[in-house]
């Protein structure tokens, strides 16, 4: 105890003024060393406040400014895509999406112009390319950003047909709905972009109404298949059949070439018969003669021919088809 006592005493003997001084001194050097800095990510862009105002914008990169919170720095998602999910709350990304389980009905559920009520559930992916105006301009970013974005969904699908809004109309409503909403933020100087405007379902309320439209659905869908299959079997015998109608045609051709042929070919015989019998017209009679004989009997067999005058069947000439091998 007497130990204790002799070293708080030489401690309060070591506490002197100036080592007071030189001690909050090196911690007021040693604040200001490390408040006088900050670091800005390459996504990001950095508003530095003089005194709680406005002074200036900063890239990415190591920064310097005045310590002690004279100016201070926030910094802001300038280079990344934010998104606003309305309808339904994704809780966990990934291969396999969870989402939260809530009632988002106030959100998706809205009147079409034909007084039907259809269930649309979208996102918005927007950039801020303004941190400035991001910060100042409006009071809550977030809402104000949800609450254009509801307005303008629900003024497209209120002038739609139920039917259009679930089917034909959803890529119109998309493109509509971010130009729409680009125009509303600049008017409110939100320093945002709308990069992409999605519906992820558009359909009718759970119940009847919406069995009765997946009947009809299933209907367009049969109807696409048949109509694809048709034009699939259409395209499969079609090139067949002009295949065989040009076979045919070939043939046909081919076949006129060749009777053609024949017929000059029996043009150019008789011409030469002709030129012969004007030369011999006794011999080239008879021998025309036997050469029809021949051609009338030359399927019958054991058939003679023989002269009238003779007395016996001496045969004058055998109109037998003689055999590959028999003596002539």
């Amino acid at each position: 105890m007497a130990d204790e006592v002799i070293d708080l005493r030489a401690l309060q003997s070591k506490m002197t003024p100036r080592v007071i001084v030189i001690i909050i001194g090196v911690i007021i050097v040693l604040i200001a060393a490390f408040s006088s800095f900050y670091m800005v990510d390459q996504k990001e862009k950095a508003v530095v406040l003089l005194f709680g105002k406005y002074n200036r914008t900063a890239g990415p990169g190591l920064h310097f400014k005045l310590p002690f919170g004279i100016e201070k720095n926030k910094n802001v998602p300038t280079g990344r895509n934010l998104t606003e999910e309305f309808g339904f709350r994704t809780e966990k990304a990934g291969i396999v999406t969870t989402y939260a389980r809530g009632n988002y009905s106030a959100e998706s559920y809205m009147l079409s112009g034909d007084l039907n009520i259809a269930e649309v559930t979208w996102i918005i992916q927007y950039q801020i390319k303004d941190p400035k105006a991001w910060l100042f301009n409006v009071q809550d970013q977030v809402k104000t950003i949800r609450d254009i974005s509801q307005s303008v969904v629900n003024l497209l699908v209120g002038d739609l047909a139920v039917f259009d809004v679930v089917t034909t109309q959803r890529t119109q409503i998309e493109e509509d709905g971010r130009v729409m909403m680009n125009k509303f933020f600049n008017e409110y100087g939100l320093g945002i972009t709308v990069i992409t405007v999605k519906l992820q379902k558009t359909m009718y309320p759970k119940g009847a109404v919406q069995d009765a439209f997946e009947d009809v659905n299933k209907s367009i869908q049969d109807r696409i298949r048949l109509i694809n299959e048709g034009k699939e079997a259409f395209n499969r015998e079609i090139p067949k059949t002009r295949g065989e109608a040009k076979k045919i045609t070939q043939e046909a051709e081919g076949y006129a070439v060749e009777r053609v042929n024949k017929a000059k070919g029996d043009v150019a015989r008789f011409l030469a018969v002709l030129s012969e019998y004007k030369k011999n017209p006794a011999i080239t009679r008879i021998r025309l003669y036997y050469e029809m004989y021949e051609e009338v009997f030359n399927n019958t067999e054991q058939t003679d021919l023989i002269d009238k005058q003779l007395k016996n069947f001496i045969p004058f000439k055998s109109l037998t088809p003689t055999k590959k091998g028999d003596d002539q």
